[in-house]
């Protein structure tokens, strides 16, 4: 089976950090390819950075890839407002599903949330729905869209308000049963290698996965090492 090409965006975030490391580490991916405004700590023969301003993304010119993975992401409080927050979660997303589409890749991994939807009152969950319902309009082979809820790991920066949903989320693990399962927290490294193993199944057509999707798929992944 011949190596592929990935595009990557946001790999020095949270999970693009966690999903950088694996794709370079595995031995399907000849190029890895990092679309970014800031260099990766990461160094690795495999590694090409381009360094963009997502706001003239489709100036880039394009690049023959097989796979991409958007991880970009933030939040309101950190973002400033309403409307910068959009400008990353939602145009810039889109900008990169686009790009992506314009170097002939079939399949596209995105994270999104638990509870999006383009017609919810919550903002947040809003954009995170419209983005999701923007890329169906996209001729990808593949759209694997992942919605998890809170997500543990080591970040770059602190969010105070997150911190504290999160140690809630911790503490109050184990009762969501049932129905509540998709609200449980996920550890970033997880999410990161579903989604590679999701790519990697290469099946065809819009997927969403959910808490209990996205461990199966890691545990898979983890028992069929490449």
């Amino acid at each position: 089976m011949p190596q592929r090409i990935v595009l990557i965006a946001g790999a020095t975030g949270l999970v693009g950090s966690h999903c950088l490391k694996q794709l370079l580490d595995d031995p399907a991916y000849a190029q890895v390819i990092s679309i970014s405004r800031r260099p990766a700590s990461e160094s690795h023969p495999k590694l090409v950075q381009k360094l963009v301003d997502f706001d003239h993304l489709s100036q880039l010119a394009p690049i023959a890839a097989s796979d991409a993975f958007c991880t970009l992401g933030t939040t309101i409080a950190k973002a400033g407002s309403q409307e910068a927050f959009r400008k990353i979660d939602f145009a810039y997303a889109k900008a990169f599903a686009e790009l992506a589409l314009t170097c002939g890749t079939q399949q596209f991994a995105l994270i999104s949330s638990i509870g999006a939807n383009a017609r919810s009152k919550n903002f947040y969950l809003r954009t995170k729905g419209e983005l999701e319902e923007a890329l169906t309009t996209l001729r990808f082979h593949s759209v694997h869209i992942f919605q998890p809820t809170f997500l543990m790991g080591a970040r770059a920066e602190q969010r105070a308000g997150e911190s504290i949903g999160l140690t809630l989320v911790r503490v109050l693990q184990f009762a969501f049963i049932g129905g509540f399962r998709k609200y449980r927290a996920i550890e970033a490294s997880t999410l990161a290698r579903a989604m590679i193993a999701a790519v990697g199944r290469g099946e065809p057509g819009r997927h969403i996965y959910r808490f209990d999707e996205i461990q199966a798929l890691a545990k898979q992944s983890a028992l069929n090492p490449q």
